[in-house]
């Protein structure tokens, strides 16, 4: 007998053949292992495409009601600039005299002579008036075609929101609207350009005039002030308690209690944030600054936990070989230890700040659902976010806040995918590999 024959023969138990590895009942198995492999595969393939689906469907659902938005419609009216009409002297030429005139006055007339109904011209169309004569008042006492933006219905009608083939109390449009919008797109009186009111605006009880800078400018302010306390706060809790802290009681309960916040529903920091920063510190409501605490204290807890999973990741042998070559513990954290545990601490900074992005219930806490007119300019002025823009235009009743709130959520997703690529960005340039 060879040597491997004797070595397979002393593998095999006494009183047990040896498998028959060429056997049908062998094969068999093996082929049944292999086709539940496959099926294992097949059923992660389908997995994945129906978790994409479901992310195409809501991507493109979005993006089919809101893109709309990004346009708006303007009627061609002549203007009369009739000085009696806006209240000014003839000839009159001071810049803040003529920006004081009664400019809807003028708007109204112009529409009447023009044959307009009242509910073509938007209620905001006077704005356009005043920047026109107050950069140039050569043109008070002339007539100027202006094109001025379309209230909501006829905007609509522009971009093919309503059906016109049904009874008229079956939609939210009149006949009236609908014959008025065919006239003027007969003449070639109406267009679509680009909103400047939705990107450069801000909110407005008028569909057609409801812009989302204000609430772009406010997430950008709350969430840098999130960034600011919650990123280095949170790092040196991490630091102190992975590295320096003793090992006691005290020390878990503390572990335990920061891995309990890191689930606690967001609701209940803005009640913290309600009943410390505005009724106890007395701080200016509906403010970023109080925003960006309350959701400081939020991110918080989850920053503290990731920076710790991931300095606990760095080799032993890292901080072993620093001190052999004589640093100093701060040291060995500091060069050593947090430049490896970076990118896992920026992943982590990534998810909280996309959590506190997306958060609406503890800001409407705090007061950020106010009716915002104006864009805050500081931390401490009043302020809304594109969440909670989004939750007050959907509960609008207004038909022309629908694509308001669909293109407020894609502003919303390309705002958290810029973000979030700066932070990969960043993180992928402070990964070490060894």
């Amino acid at each position: 007998m060879s040597s491997d024959a004797a070595t397979v023969a002393a593998a095999v138990p006494q009183g047990r053949a040896p498998t028959a590895w060429a056997s049908a009942e062998l094969k068999g198995r093996l082929r049944r292992r292999y086709a539940a492999e496959r099926r294992f595969r097949l059923l992660g393939l389908l997995a994945f495409l129906v978790a994409a689906g479901f992310l195409v469907f809501l991507l493109a659902t979005i993006i089919a009601a809101g893109w709309n938005s990004f346009r708006s419609t303007e009627v061609r009216v002549p203007v009369v600039l009739d000085p009696a009409v806006l209240g000014v002297a003839p000839g009159e030429r001071d810049p803040a005299v003529l920006a004081r005139a009664d400019h809807q006055a003028a708007v109204a007339d112009s529409a009447a002579r023009a044959g307009l109904p009242p509910f073509v011209v938007s209620d905001g169309a006077w704005l356009v008036v005043r920047d026109r004569l107050v950069a140039n008042p050569a043109l008070l006492g002339q007539t100027v075609p202006m094109w001025l933006t379309a209230q909501s219905h006829i905007d609509l009608l522009a971009k093919g929101a309503f059906d016109t083939g049904v009874a008229e109390a079956d939609r939210a449009v009149s006949d009236a609207e609908i014959a008025a919008y065919r006239a003027l797109e007969q003449q070639g009186d109406l267009r679509l350009v680009l909103n400047r009111h939705f990107l450069f605006g801000t909110d407005s009880v008028d569909p057609e005039l409801a812009g989302i800078w204000g609430a772009l400018k406010g997430s950008f302010l709350v969430l840098l002030v999130t960034l600011a306390l919650s990123f280095p706060v949170g790092v040196a809790a991490a630091i102190y308690l992975e590295e320096f802290a003793p090992k006691n009681r005290w020390t878990d309960l503390v572990e335990v209690s920061i891995n309990n916040l890191a689930a606690v529903p967001s609701i209940i920091f803005g009640l913290l944030g309600l009943a410390v920063f505005l009724n106890t510190l007395n701080m200016p409501r509906s403010a970023p600054l109080v925003g960006g605490l309350t959701l400081a204290l939020m991110t918080l807890p989850v920053i503290v936990v990731s920076a710790r999973a991931a300095m606990k990741a760095v080799p032993p042998s890292i901080r072993d070989a620093a001190l052999g070559v004589g640093a100093s513990p701060v040291q060995v954290v500091f060069h050593h230890v947090l430049p490896l545990a970076l990118p896992g601490v920026l992943t982590g900074t990534i998810i909280g700040l996309a959590r506190a992005l997306g958060e609406t219930a503890p800001l409407l806490l705090i007061g950020m659902r106010a009716f915002i007119t104006s864009v805050p300019q500081g931390f401490t002025d009043p302020a809304t976010v594109l969440p909670v823009q989004v939750f007050i235009w959907s509960d609008n009743v207004a038909r022309g806040f629908v694509e308001k709130t669909s293109g407020a959520i894609i502003v919303l997703l390309i705002f958290l995918l810029l973000m979030n690529s700066v932070a990969i960005y960043l993180r992928n340039r402070t990964e070490v590999r060894w």
